[in-house]
């Protein structure tokens, strides 16, 4: 994820950690356990607020994961 200029909307703060994490979404994809749902998170590292940016998911690493039962 790129870095950029973050000012936190509760408390002003500049400081942010970011993270990534995938989810599974509609019926075929739980049925699966496929992770097809990708988002971005900035936490502020002073008040906790934390926003979500929904990401491009990878076909290709969701189709390793269903091969290997991820």
């Amino acid at each position: 994820m790129e870095q950029f200029q973050y000012v936190c909307p509760k408390c002003g703060n500049t400081a942010y950690e970011s993270d990534q994490f995938q989810a599974t979404g509609g019926n075929f994809a739980k049925l699966f356990d496929i992770q097809n749902k990708k988002f971005y998170t900035v936490t502020c590292t002073r008040c906790g607020y934390t926003e979500l940016y929904k990401g491009m998911a990878d076909d290709g690493m969701n189709i390793l994961d269903f091969l290997i039962g991820g």
